[in-house]
């Protein structure tokens, strides 16, 4: 949990250092989302392979090996001349980043009693909520002070020390089995996940007339080679050598509860993208300002989390989630309205509101997804779960950053006058209310026991 909370730190970090980046390094913000969009991606693209990961070697060598990953891209991206190696330092941070929340949530699945599993699991999943939330403002803190590059060179220590823990400490408690890795599915994975979000993240190039390609290319181009995927999936589970074994989709609890997450990630990972460059453009917050105002919002998740994990394995998910979705909702559209003439503490308060009703529902919905499996298909449960997370998450900062930038009518949205900030923020959020209400109404489908799948789940074989 501890390694797992460092690399997902890095997940959102850059985001408040963005409009120093664009300065900085003569970008728009349409190229500098990618520093977290391609992190995201990455993240999207390898995730699926968790599966085969985890089946394939021992906990403690896929540990170091994804760790030294890690640190090696994060000294990369410390010492980066240009927006190009940077951004290639950011890509070897994220392969090594895929596999630890897939393996943390396996492994939590595996270990803890049924009993406290509700308990156990909202601090597990709190990692991926929590994590993203205090990197902008640990960003802001530092950049108040230091350069961007502070940002990795104050995270390679702890990258380190991290390293050296799980060697001395590290056990393992998996057997390996002798699967054999489908490059074929690794290829359709990247083709198809990679071009989809490519051509999200190009909406806003093409209407300030910037973008190489229609986006409307690539995105048929990725959905295309997402369905070639699925399909060569279905086709190698039969002699269990799937890289992601789609029969974890016939469990309803799973696949209901995964499409609130999938709403839930998109909206919660591109809201902490778009929001600094709105709180920084529209009510002028210093880089200091501006991480201390997001620092309570990693404390909201941390606190509503842990409470709501033990409500759960007494309640189960709904009387979390439900309200949760309807207020987290209402905060989007809230949020929507701010001007120069919105009060901090106004905008500070709906922005603890947000992560807090985002907290009611992520834990429930992560424990009712993999609650629905049987244990063998934890690995590919967690890989698909975590898989669509990360590509929600990356395509939500696409879609947020090209709703900012068509909103603010401008030929490039580097720099903006107060109107067409407050414009490119209002497009933002209600954008972001809109998908949200896919939260709303997902919730309410969502089962009422919280009773495990080794006691309610149909064989899937």
């Amino acid at each position: 949990m501890a390694s797992t909370f460092t690399v997902l730190l890095n997940e959102m970090m850059l985001g408040v250092a963005l409009p120093t980046l664009i300065t900085d390094l003569g970008i728009t913000p349409t190229t500098g989302q990618w520093l977290t969009t391609g992190y995201l991606l990455t993240l999207a693209v390898l995730i699926p392979a968790t599966g085969f990961v985890m089946r394939r070697w021992h906990l403690r060598t896929i540990f170091l090996g994804a760790m030294s990953l890690f640190t090696v891209g994060t000294a990369i991206a410390a010492v980066a001349p240009g927006f190009g190696v940077l951004f290639a330092g950011r890509i070897i941070q994220a392969a090594g980043t895929a596999v630890f929340l897939p393996l943390l949530m396996t492994t939590a699945m595996r270990l803890v009693p049924v009993a406290r599993r509700g308990a156990v699991m909202a601090i597990v999943t709190a990692v991926p909520a929590v994590a993203p939330a205090v990197g902008p403002a640990l960003s802001g803190v530092v950049l108040s002070a230091l350069s961007w590059r502070w940002l990795f060179i104050l995270m390679l220590p702890v990258a380190v020390l991290a390293l050296g823990l799980g060697a001395l400490k590290l056990r393992n408690i998996t057997t390996p089995e002798p699967v054999t890795l489908d490059v074929l599915s690794l290829v359709l994975s990247a083709v198809g996940f990679g071009a989809l979000l490519y051509g999200l993240a190009s909406i806003g190039e093409s209407v300030s007339g910037h973008a190489p390609v229609a986006p409307y290319v690539p995105i048929a181009v990725g959905l295309a080679g997402i369905a070639a995927f699925v399909l060569r999936q279905v086709t190698l589970q039969r002699s269990s050598n799937a890289l992601l074994d789609m029969r974890v989709f016939r469990s309803r609890s799973f696949t209901l509860a995964l499409l609130v997450m999938l709403v839930i990630a998109m909206i919660g990972f591109g809201s902490l993208i778009v929001l600094p460059l709105i709180l920084t453009s529209v009510l002028g917050l210093s880089t200091l300002s501006l991480g201390l105002f997001l620092v309570p919002g990693g404390a909201a998740i941390s606190l509503v989390s842990a409470l709501g994990g033990r409500v759960y394995d007494r309640v189960g998910p709904r009387p979390l989630a439900i309200p949760g979705a309807l207020v987290w909702t209402a905060s989007l559209w809230f949020l929507s309205t701010v001007d120069e003439d919105t009060a901090v503490g106004t905008a500070l308060v709906a922005y603890l509101v947000m992560s807090a009703s985002q907290a009611l529902m992520w834990a429930p919905m992560t424990t009712t997804a993999l609650a629905g499996l049987r244990a063998d298909l934890y690995p590919h449960g967690t890989a698909a779960f975590t898989t669509i997370q990360q590509l929600a998450g990356a395509a939500g900062g696409a879609v947020l950053i090209s709703a900012y930038t068509i909103g603010s009518d401008a030929a490039g949205a580097g720099t903006l006058t107060l109107a067409q900030a407050e414009s490119a923020g209002q497009a933002a959020f209600v954008t972001a209310a809109v998908i949200g209400l896919g939260a709303v109404v997902g919730t309410l489908f969502v089962g009422r026991s919280s009773v495990p799948a080794e006691a309610t789940a149909p064989d899937l074989t």
